[in-house]
């Protein structure tokens, strides 16, 4: 292992931890893991050999289907020497009543590492408090962790810094939204939260990312004026209006969440140093248009990649 990656390695202990929630981790520990995914990037790019955890396993348990997920890992658990598992809903008994507390033991016993992608952010808590192994949250309803490590790295990369960044969320207040509040909490950014009154992120996870904030200087503001929200943004991001799971309310939020959509009219608002995200899949004409998300603006597919990194720094730093 290269010395950088090993000094960064050192300064964390988080063998053996879950990573459910962004919120569970010290601001130096996000930091650190950040360095640590810049590293194992720059050994990827240079073709480096960094498989560290080699002789392991990890199982990917679907109940949510996904594209980048599942991808992003299944290549990085290679990358790093490891062999990955994919189960989806119809390859496991949990669907058809076997209990998280009997599934997280019996994995314990096979595996490494657990990652799951799934609806009840409890059952990926229950399956990290049975089971004798980490548990990575590759999604859930109410958190996306993974994803704001990605989306950290990505604004660090194309910004220069993640304190004092001004990052300006626009749509349906959802899952990445609260990872969003908590990982700019934690790393000192200005977070502004901008959706419908009655599309607002969760309030009481907002107000703990909010309590965090205090300790580095970061601001969590919730609005709904779009136009001014904007006013000085490094960064607008912006996600579905209709999330799994809730295909039957689309016509409604659409309707609801027109006037939040990301268009070139709203990044010439923000100044020609914004920078655009989005966390895929894009619906062109709704969420954000096309143009937006081919512009010289746009660093989504960037931060597409960068759930790759992230994600083998945290499985790194857990399992190794």
């Amino acid at each position: 292992m290269p010395e950088k990656a090993k000094r960064h390695l050192s300064e964390l202990d988080l063998t053996g931890r879950s990573f459910l929630t962004i919120h569970d981790f010290k601001p130096s520990e996000i930091v650190t893991l950040l360095d640590l995914a810049v590293d194992l990037k720059e050994m990827q790019r240079r073709r480096v050999s960094h498989a560290f955890l080699e002789g392991r396993a990890v199982a990917m348990i679907f109940m949510k289907t996904s594209t980048r997920t599942r991808m992003s890992f299944e290549v990085g658990i290679e990358q790093l020497g490891a062999q990955p598992m994919f189960l989806n809903a119809a390859d496991i008994q949990l669907r058809v009543g076997e209990t998280i507390k009997d599934t997280a033991n019996v994995m314990s016993r096979y595996v490494d590492c657990i990652m799951i992608r799934t609806f009840a952010q409890k059952d990926v808590e229950d399956l990290a408090a049975y089971g004798q192994i980490p548990v990575i949250n590759g999604l859930t309803d109410d958190h996306h962790p993974c994803q704001g490590m990605a989306d950290a790295l990505t604004i660090r990369e194309h910004v220069g810094r993640l304190e004092g960044v001004k990052l300006v969320y626009i749509g349906d207040g959802n899952n990445v939204t609260h990872s969003l509040a908590e990982v700019g909490a934690k790393t000192g950014m200005h977070v502004v939260c901008c959706t419908p009154q009655d599309y607002r992120p969760d309030a009481a996870i907002i107000a703990r990312a909010q309590k965090d904030a205090e300790k580095t200087g970061a601001t969590i503001e919730l609005t709904d004026d779009v136009r001014a929200a904007v006013q000085g943004a490094d960064v607008i991001y912006t996600d579905t209006f209709t999330s799994m799971g809730q295909e039957v309310e689309h016509d409604v939020r659409l309707a609801a969440l027109r006037d939040y959509q990301v268009n070139m009219d709203l990044v010439r608002l923000a100044g020609p140093q914004v920078k655009v995200m989005h966390c895929l899949p894009a619906h062109w004409g709704e969420e954000i248009t096309e143009e937006v998300l081919y512009s010289p603006h746009s660093v989504v597919f960037d931060q597409a990649e960068n759930r790759l990194h992230a994600q083998k720094a945290i499985m790194v730093a857990v399992i190794a």
